[in-house]
């Protein structure tokens, strides 16, 4: 008898060690978390560039800095499988994205504690104005991964589905290898590539403001709403 109640209370004490846990993971797995706060960047960072990123009336605005390389606000948080959801809105002229799973190249620590944390790569979803023969917008790029766009180049058809100058709502779900996005509803990308998942499994959002040209600029990229699902590896 003893021995059978000291048995149901180490079962019990396990349960109520673990349980805590599962239900949080359980909680976080299928429900939305916003990204942005809509009045400070808690939980982002920069890396790389010297663009200005500060907000705006509910929005995050990257601006451009003439000489600077490509910038990137990322997430403390890493992520794997996840549905991501944000609005955007970018200057005709400027090209941008969204980086999904993105790493930085390895850096020292002295580096880091420098701010220099090695150059982000990784998987990103373009972000572009259709001008007048329509663009790549949606579809995906391997940015300094060393292979260029991601999308296959028989699929790199121009589109206008991005609206220039107005907000454009985009979807990107990342499960496993497979990699789909949406703009304003419409589908852009469905892409299958096992080794973009072998490299880059996991990692953080980041939002880009691409380098610009001297003599170019001020231009400005936004994004509100920024939310995202975490969803159980398959």
């Amino acid at each position: 008898m003893n021995l059978l109640r000291r048995f149901s209370c180490t079962l019990l004490m396990l349960i109520l060690l673990i349980a805590p846990g599962s239900a949080l993971r359980a909680e976080n797995e299928g429900c939305w978390q916003d990204l942005f706060d809509g009045k400070t960047l808690d939980g982002w960072i920069q890396k790389n560039g010297t663009a200005t990123y500060r907000v705006v009336d509910d929005t995050i605005v990257g601006q451009t800095t003439e000489g600077s390389p490509n910038s990137f606000l990322c997430t403390e948080k890493d992520y794997g499988d996840f549905e991501l959801e944000f609005f955007v809105r970018v200057h005709d002229e400027l090209n941008s994205g969204v980086q999904i799973r993105s790493t930085t190249k390895e850096a020292s620590a002295a580096e880091e504690k420098a701010g220099n944390f090695g150059r982000v790569n990784g998987p990103q979803v373009e972000i572009e104005a259709s001008g007048a023969g329509g663009a790549e917008a949606g579809y995906v790029y391997g940015e300094a991964t060393g292979r260029g766009w991601l999308t296959p180049e028989k699929r790199l058809i121009p589109h206008k589905h991005f609206r220039d100058g107005q907000w454009n709502h985009y979807r990107v779900v990342a499960r496993g290898p497979r990699i789909q996005t949406w703009i304003n509803g419409e589908p852009i990308e469905d892409l299958t590539d096992e080794e973009a998942y072998q490299t880059h499994p996991k990692g953080f959002i980041s939002l880009q403001v691409h380098g610009i040209g001297a003599g170019k600029g001020p231009f400005d990229v936004a994004w509100k709403q920024i939310r995202i699902k975490e969803l159980p590896t398959p």
